[in-house]
């Protein structure tokens, strides 16, 4: 009779059952990938601040630059209350009142009530998203949102106390009231111009000397 072999049980070592799940769980991801990654999430919100920011600056040319610049046209080479930066009187509104007829008046209030509106809607938000991403500082942030918020507000005002002037009796209170809030208009939009520049600059410029010093650490 044949003998019968024993067959030996095989034990596996405590170091096999621990490589197996590094090996089941395939070709991990490496660290360029992974920063890459966050890279990309942290650059995407700043693309579309930055789109923003440039849409800003389109509806000012275009509602600054270009519709109200041709609105002299219809008022004997006038310009508007808008664009008068230091204020006007009553009698600068009693002369523009007397060279703009009804479809004149009704062409600048259709201009208030579209591009006057959204260019400083535009200018709040994406200014208040700006200074969200770049300044870290509660409290910095809070007083730097004051302009672009109070410029949004003072703006959107100023284009109704503006379309008032131009309808019924003219009160010397209401050119006063609208020439305040078109000069404190454009102040804050000044302002909230300054800073978005002034942040930019200061970043670019941190960025440039840590490139500057990290090629330096490079060649020595």
């Amino acid at each position: 009779m044949a003998k019968k072999v024993r067959k030996s049980k095989e034990y596996r070592k405590p170091a096999q059952f621990s490589e197996q799940p590094n090996q089941s769980q395939g070709p991990s991801m490496g660290p360029g990938k992974v920063q890459s990654t966050s890279h990309e999430n942290k650059s995407n919100p700043m693309l579309l601040i930055s789109v923003g920011l440039i849409v800003c600056v389109a509806l000012f040319a275009y509602y600054h630059l270009l519709t109200m610049v041709q609105m002299k046209d219809l008022s004997d080479s006038l310009s508007m209350p808008d664009q008068r930066i230091f204020g006007y009187t009553t009698s600068d509104i009693e002369a523009l009142r007397g060279a703009m007829d009804d479809d004149a008046v009704g062409q600048l209030n259709y201009l208030h009530k579209t591009a006057g509106f959204l260019f400083p809607m535009f200018t709040a938000v994406f200014s208040m998203l700006l200074f969200i991403r770049w300044i870290p500082n509660r409290q910095m942030r809070w007083l730097a949102w004051i302009a672009p918020l109070g410029f949004a507000a003072i703006d959107i005002w100023e284009n109704f106390a503006i379309d008032a002037l131009f309808t019924g009796d003219l009160s010397s209170g209401a050119v006063v009231l609208a020439s305040i809030l078109t000069t404190i208009r454009w102040a804050l939009l000044v302002i909230t111009a300054g800073l978005v520049i002034g942040l930019g600059a200061l970043r670019a410029n941190r960025a440039l000397k840590a490139k500057m010093l990290a090629i330096r650490e490079g060649t020595a």
